[in-house]
């Protein structure tokens, strides 16, 4: 339910950002896939940062909460940590300081650290880009940007049914958590063990029977294999200029 709340609350605060959200869809994602082309492909720090520090006042413009963006950054910054932490002391050749522990002599690297930030930025950068696109964007429209931009139909309308689907999944998890915690499921390693596969258990059938009831339910709405999709407008041109601009003045800073 948590999760629920925290996206629905996402959902809501993008509406507070009416001028990002009123750009069309196809505009942001071409806008997105280019700036991500300038990140992975550029070598330095500045870039990524700037672009991270762009991304973040966008987010606050749109009054995306600071808790917001931290759960959508946990994941990737626990990804980067690691990834630091590799390079740190797998990489490298020039070193930075070194101890034993345990018996085992551990050595970091200057250049493999240094190597591992970049990589951090680059990634952190992406990231903010993807979390800019998704908090700006409605789902139904940015499913309907993919589809013009010829993405395989069948890969979009999985995307649609996980996306309805993962929700309700999460909403019976927590519900059967709850049920267990009541009767001390959790009380032990033992029994929380116990209790988690239980847990398990009870959504993969759960999810099966989700999926008969949606085909049949699908199929007594007219659903006949294509899944209808927002029709496109034609482009503005002062967003298609705007967004044409923004994309020179970042190759600009991406060239510096």
């Amino acid at each position: 339910m948590e999760l629920l709340s925290e996206h629905s609350q996402a959902q809501a605060q993008a509406q507070a950002g009416k001028h990002l959200l009123s750009i069309d869809a196809r505009i942001k994602i071409l806008a997105s896939m280019l700036l991500l082309l300038m990140i992975t492909s550029y070598r330095g720090f500045a870039f990524p940062l700037f672009v991270s520090v762009l991304s973040v006042l966008l987010c606050r413009k749109m009054k995306v909460s600071f808790r917001t963006f931290l759960l959508r950054f946990s994941e990737p910054l626990f990804i980067v940590s690691v990834l630091v932490l590799l390079k740190l002391f797998l990489s490298g050749r020039d070193v930075l300081f070194s101890f034993d522990l345990f018996g085992l002599s551990v050595t970091g690297h200057r250049d493999g650290l240094l190597e591992g930030l970049e990589m951090a930025c680059r990634i952190v950068g992406a990231v903010s880009v993807v979390a800019v696109l998704g908090f700006s964007t409605p789902f139904a429209e940015l499913m309907a940007g993919l589809s013009w931009l010829r993405v395989p139909r069948g890969f979009i309308e999985i995307l649609m049914l996980a996306y309805r689907y993962i929700f309700v999944l999460f909403e019976e998890a927590m519900v059967i958590y709850q049920a267990q915690r009541n009767r001390l499921g959790y009380s032990s390693m033992r029994r929380g063990l116990a209790s988690f596969g239980t847990l398990t258990g009870a959504l993969v059938l759960k999810a099966f029977e989700q999926s008969q009831n949606t085909t049949v339910s699908m199929v007594q709405r007219g659903y006949d294999g294509a899944m209808p999709l927002l029709k496109h407008k034609p482009f503005k041109r002062s967003e298609a200029f705007a967004s044409v601009l923004f994309i020179v003045v970042m190759g600009c800073l991406w060239s510096l």
